[in-house]
């Protein structure tokens, strides 16, 4: 595994991504953003090539498509692109209200961009609403949909399906990169990160829980006891950098105080610039978690797929499964030898 360092000068807290050149040739169909485009502290995010041409991608939009022409199928409504099709709020429209059976008071046939974008807030409010999703956790928004992005289109349709077909058949454990860029007084810097569209199997159909499943499932009176002994090894470790922890799910959520954690125990280094000490959005979060996790993968510490966004989104028994990793590792070694190295009782 490459060396990491964690000490860097004072001061310096956010990581420098790599500049745009380095990190990405964007294809021919894809043009790099200007100064025009992007001014200074503005963000875009894109569709990596290579995740565009995967063929689970592929098939996951072709499954999706299928699916809304079949159930929009007495309408005489037909989809031909997701990216292309979707963003003016007609389709979302007639799809929800046939999966809802909820009548939305909007109008059928919006010829502007204003009352398009108008029509289109009204369904996704009806939307999130029926989702419970709060408009902040949201993977879509009205900006994002109206504007053709192909990613926030897959996240609410993936989503639409799990709540009102739950036996559609999609392709699992797909994810894409990502590529975010941020216009900087420096110039244009980027960043890469894996979003993940569909679980794997082993999220969705359970065929291999762990004693964290059971625990939740089976004896949830006893997972406040397992916090409490997590916790006090958490704090131990991090007593003498100056760092104390009251809750695993929200203080972790960041991946900071982990990636500190997983520092101190396995003996290695992370550069700031490597990772974000102060995370001021959900992508930096995302950022910090997925290295952790890529760390804790590195070291053979994680016998269960973890989804980085349960982390970021403060998940408790995704938050415990990773955190026992170490303490089955560091506290349960330090006991001796006769103390199970399992699953927590």
């Amino acid at each position: 595994m490459v060396e990491r360092h964690l000490l860097a000068e004072e001061g310096e807290e956010k990581m420098e991504s790599e500049p745009l050149y380095n990190l990405l040739q964007f294809p021919k169909e894809v043009n790099q953003p200007t100064e025009e485009e992007l001014p200074r502290g503005g963000k875009k995010k894109y569709l990596s090539p290579s995740s565009r041409k995967d063929p689970k991608f592929e098939e996951l939009q072709k499954v999706l498509m299928e699916w809304i022409n079949t159930t929009l199928l007495p309408e005489h409504i037909v989809v031909r692109s997701l990216e292309e099709d979707m963003f003016d709020g007609l389709i979302l429209h007639h799809l929800f209200q046939k999966l809802s059976a909820l009548k939305l008071e909007v109008e059928e046939i919006s010829l502007t961009a204003a009352s398009q974008r108008r029509k289109l807030g009204v369904v996704l409010e009806a939307t999130n609403r029926s989702l419970q999703v709060e408009e902040q956790q949201a993977k879509w928004n009205v900006e994002t949909i109206f504007n053709k992005d192909l990613l926030a289109t897959l996240h609410l349709l993936v989503a639409l399906a799990k709540r009102f077909q739950p036996d559609l058949l999609l392709p699992d454990n797909v994810q894409v990169e990502v590529i975010h860029v941020e216009s900087t007084r420096t110039g244009l810097k980027s960043d890469k990160l894996v979003e993940q569209l569909t679980e794997c199997s082993a999220h969705k159909d359970r065929p291999s829980q762990d004693a964290f499943d059971e625990l939740f499932k089976l004896a949830p009176e006893k997972v406040h006891a397992v916090e409490e002994a997590i916790l006090n090894f958490v704090n131990q470790k991090l007593e003498h950098l100056g760092l104390s922890v009251q809750s695993l799910d929200t203080q972790f959520a960041d991946g900071v105080i982990l990636l500190l954690l997983i520092g101190q125990l396995e003996g290695f280094f992370l550069h700031l610039k490597e990772f974000y000490l102060t995370p001021s959005s959900p992508t930096e979060m995302l950022h910090n978690v997925n290295l952790a996790l890529e760390l804790l993968k590195d070291e053979g510490l994680l016998s269960h797929p973890v989804n980085p966004e349960d982390i970021v989104n403060k998940d408790a028994k995704s938050t415990l499964r990773i955190l026992y990793s170490l303490f089955q590792k560091h506290a349960l070694r330090a006991e001796g030898d006769g103390v199970p190295r399992g699953a927590p009782n």
